[in-house]
């Protein structure tokens, strides 16, 4: 299977490793699932199912002119379950994927899923307002959307060595690896960028977290500077009943390269735990 159709018969881009017990990565902004491929290569290599999929506008999906809100978003996920017989599952979204995860709680019950994992995660809310003064500043992300009109690869190729931690003392990331990442950006519709960038630092999702109702891992870096944790994952931590939060010292943003290994034992712990 590598296409399925969501709820309003937009086409989806599916990958599908691997047996046993589901476990379904969703994707950060403004990537692809590929860029789970190591992780879900580890997950599959472990005894599950590794299923990660491109968000509508991304990678090899469609890209329609709408539907980049929460809640469609929501029910793409639903979809994907759906279309794959997923039961049991276990749900991770990474950044902007956390935002799904969260939605999919509330708005669809959290059917099928057992367990729930938020990486390096935009929930609860990013937005900075007079009762979420830890967020960041709209001017910041009406900041993004102008340099992404201006010169879209130009940005990515700077916004993913903070997001990596390239400009961290001792840390070494390949050019490489930051021309492959830009280069998945790039694939992206610019309409979905932009309407997608919208929607993570505008949603309010802290009235999703009572609707966690199954033992969730919130991982984050302490010096993530694309999602700070003091305004995300210390917050969902005490919103969230069943939580736990792993804090990973001195790590940026992108978990899934600059702390690869630790993040894949981690995941791999908690699939396990009965």
């Amino acid at each position: 299977m590598n296409y399925i159709s969501g709820k309003d018969n937009t086409r989806l881009y599916v990958k599908d490793w691997g047996s046993g017990q589901p476990v379904i990565l969703i994707h950060g902004w403004p990537l692809s699932a590929d860029s789970w491929d190591e992780v879900a290569m580890e997950i599959a290599n472990a005894g599950f199912r590794a299923i990660a999929y491109d968000r509508r506008g991304f990678g090899r999906s469609a890209q329609p002119w709408s539907g980049y809100d929460y809640d469609t978003l929501s029910d793409d996920l639903a979809a994907v379950i759906d279309h794959t017989g997923s039961s049991d599952a276990i749900i991770a979204g990474f950044s902007m994927g956390g935002g799904e995860v969260a939605r999919y709680m509330s708005r669809h019950g959290g059917k099928s899923v057992a367990k729930a994992a938020l990486i390096s995660s935009v929930v609860p809310f990013r937005l900075k307002t007079p009762d979420n003064p830890t967020g960041t500043a709209q001017s910041a992300f009406d900041d993004t959307a102008r340099l992404l009109h201006t010169d879209r690869a130009k940005f990515f190729s700077q916004f993913f060595r903070s997001f990596f931690g390239a400009d961290q003392p001792g840390r070494q990331v390949s050019a490489e690896l930051l021309a492959q990442m830009q280069t998945i950006a790039l694939q992206s519709s610019f309409k979905a960028t932009l309407a997608c960038l919208k929607s993570f630092s505008s949603t309010d999702f802290r009235p999703d977290l009572v609707h966690f109702k199954v033992p969730t891992l919130i991982i984050h870096g302490t010096e993530d500077h694309t999602v700070p944790i003091d305004a995300s994952a210390r917050l969902a931590a005490k919103g969230i009943a069943h939580a736990s939060l792993l804090e990973y010292a001195g790590a940026p943003h992108g978990l899934f390269v600059s702390d690869k290994l630790r993040l894949i034992e981690d995941l791999l712990n908690f699939i396990r735990q009965p």
